[in-house]
């Protein structure tokens, strides 16, 4: 079998097997999850094949024409390099662990036949995005992606945080999408063509006539998509949904396609200084901004979608200096312990029965309840942090590695001042990366919270896939210096000067958490634990944390973020209030024209509708009443208008003959 048909195969089966789960999902529940897990399994492996094939250094290009457009053609068409080969696999590996997880997490959820199909849908838009080779193409992998996304965060729709949180997603992801859709159509207009291929040759040639207005068409989907500041504010709402579907949007899918789509067309946006400066600064933004936020938050998911987020900010800032091989190294580690992170905090709340009590200060003795979670979420914070020899060390440190590298003036594909700004937000952010890591895996294993009733331990098919993740949160990392071909040959190995900035910033702000939390704790008070309470619906996972009586967050003691953030706890716990701004500057304006509209259909359009009916109304009333049935009535009526006819045309004769 030719390499093109095993790469046209990779998106194909998991979607075929979304079909085949929809169609068979009532009729035939047996197959539900054979038809969610093997489709996904066996595209994981075809793109480990197509990925052997290419080999890191080659291209797999193909096309056809789709359909004739009268002007700027689409193909149908591949483009595989090794980012796109690495990319597959990645996409193919996490979603099936988050398959195979989810027949565990959700294996008495009674919508889990339509919730594994949109899985598979989901997995097959974003490969579909990643081996696409025309834009028009991938534009329908991206959108797919968006009304999947809509309709598994609200998987639980019965609760209002479910609902707001998928129309939220869906409202601000578009509005990132539609400068990005007149972007894609301005870019191909200077192209000529909707080709990768093509368009980078019309980029490398100087022949690109906007390329500022351009790259900032595109960015803002970019932004939109993959979370980055202003647009990430769908995020850390977007926990509302099952867990397992938290673990595929920030590891493989969603949030990765902006910047694998940025890394893609990365000569695009070099073309234009100030596209790569404003990318900059919203990665400096967005990595530092998303840090504080995370080291104030006490939901454990929350915690996780902000780290998303600033680990997202590294990858943008990696492409705003012009390295789009640091860029991706950090998209495939960041991928497997953030999987991983999300997918034990799904075991910690498997193991409360409860999708609602996942607050960090009403967490306690869970080391020992759930010991697979505790031993692989302690991995994956470790990569999380960036200590050395965990993934998340050699892969930001590639990332700093090449803002440094712009800064010194060693490369020219974007200006100096954005390497710096790259690189100073990325050394603190390391910082307060360590601190909120820390502070989570203190107060979620290490905790004194009232204890959550325990539901025993976690299905097989949870637990195997928590070590299968830990493999590479501990060891892709250490494959530096060996996948160079997959990465346009750059070297990503760290070097002395990174090396010691970011790990000494990240072991003194773990440091320094750690002293406030022995410090805090000695003088909090134990929390009294919570009786041992059986609710109907714990396995749905919808129980109030309230019902419990348990204690509210706000009143924990021992919370070394409170202390470390002082006064900036209350605007980072809640996002800096960029919610606020929004539903000022924008929901409050929208909601006031649409009022106005109203006023004026009803009170104005509509009163003159109501005028002419009314009218006809009244003379339609006022015929009624003279047809009496009185024919007496009738002939002096006729007479009567007989002489005033006869007496008009005499004085009209009068008037003609005067004149």
């Amino acid at each position: 079998m030719t390499t093109t048909t095993l790469a046209v195969l990779v998106p194909l089966l998991p979607f075929l097997g979304s079909a085949a789960g929809l169609l068979l999902g009532r009729t035939a529940p047996g197959f539900v999850r054979p038809l969610a897990v093997l489709p996904t399994l066996a595209a994981a492996v075809l793109a480990v094949l197509v990925a052997f094939r290419q080999g890191g250094d080659g291209v797999i290009d193909a096309a056809t024409e789709l359909t004739p457009t009268g002007s700027v053609p689409i193909d149908l068409s591949l483009y595989i390099d090794g980012f796109a080969a690495l990319v597959a696999v990645l996409v193919g590996v996490v979603a099936t662990c988050v398959q195979v997880y989810s027949t565990g997490y959700l294996r008495d959820d009674p919508r889990y036949p339509s919730y594994a199909a949109l899985v598979s849908l989901f997995t097959s838009a974003m490969l579909l995005v990643v081996y696409s080779g025309d834009l028009m193409v991938l534009l329908v992998g991206w959108e797919i992606m968006g009304i999947c996304s809509y309709f598994l965060v609200g998987h639980y729709w019965e609760t209002p945080e479910a609902r707001a949180a998928s129309l939220k997603a869906f409202l601000v992801t578009k509005l990132g999408d539609v400068p990005f859709l007149i972007g894609l159509f301005a870019l191909a207009t200077d192209a000529g063509t909707f080709q990768i291929t093509g368009v980078l040759g019309t980029v490398a040639s100087g022949g690109l006539d906007h390329p500022t207005l351009i790259a900032l068409l595109l960015l803002a989907g970019v932004a939109g998509k993959s979370a980055q500041f202003p647009l990430h504010t769908w995020l850390p709402d977007a926990m509302a949904g099952p867990t397992p579907v938290s673990a595929l949007i920030h590891a493989a899918t969603m949030v990765a396609a902006g910047i694998y789509f940025t890394a893609r067309l990365l000569p695009v946006f070099a073309a234009s200084a100030a596209a790569m400066t404003v990318l900059a600064v919203m990665a400096a933004i967005t990595m530092v901004g998303s840090a504080l936020a995370a080291l104030a938050q006490d939901d454990i998911k929350r915690v996780l979608a902000y780290s998303t987020i600033g680990q997202l900010g590294y990858m943008a800032g990696a492409l705003a200096v012009g390295d789009r091989g640091a860029a991706v190294f950090h998209l495939l580690s960041h991928a497997a312990f953030k999987a991983l992170l999300f997918l034990a905090a799904g075991a910690v709340i498997h193991a409360a029965g409860t999708n609602s009590l996942t607050a960090m200060s009403r967490m306690s003795s869970l080391a020992k309840r759930v010991p697979d979670a505790y031993w692989t979420m302690t991995v994956a914070l470790l990569a999380l942090a960036a200590i050395p020899p965990f993934a998340g060390f050699f892969s930001k440190e590639a990332v700093l590695v090449a803002a440094e590298h712009t800064a010194l003036g060693e490369r020219d594909v974007a200006p100096a001042g954005a390497g710096w700004t790259v690189l100073v937000a990325g050394l603190l952010t390391a910082l307060l990366t360590a601190a909120y890591a820390l502070r989570l895996w203190l107060r979620t294993f290490r905790g004194r919270g009232a204890e959550v009733p325990d539901h025993g331990r976690q299905p097989i098919a949870m637990t195997s896939v928590l070590w299968v993740l830990a493999i590479p949160s501990l060891g892709f990392g250490l494959t530096a210096g060996y996948v160079d071909d997959w990465f346009d040959g750059h070297a990503l190995t760290p070097t002395l000067t990174t090396a010691v900035l970011g790990t000494g910033l990240a072991a003194a702000g773990a440091a320094v958490t750690y002293a406030v939390w022995r410090t805090l704790a000695a003088r909090a008070p134990v929390a009294v634990p919570v009786p041992h309470v059986a609710h109907p619906d714990a396995d749905a996972g919808r129980v109030e944390a309230e019902a419990l009586h348990l204690p509210h967050p706000a009143e924990d003691p021992a919370d070394p973020g409170r202390a470390l953030l002082g006064p900036l706890h209350g605007p980072a716990a809640d996002g800096f209030h960029l919610d606020a701004v929004y539903r000022t500057a924008f929901v409050r304006p929208v909601l006031a024209a649409a009022s106005l509209v109203r006023f004026l259909d009803r009170e104005v359009v509509d009163t003159y509708v109501r005028a002419a009916g009314d009218s006809a109304k009244g003379l339609g009333w006022l015929v009624r009443r003279a047809q009496t049935g009185n024919v007496q009535t009738y002939l002096s009526a006729l007479l009567a208008g007989s002489v005033v006819l006869a007496i008009a045309a005499v004085a009209l004769a009068n008037a003609v003959a005067g004149a």
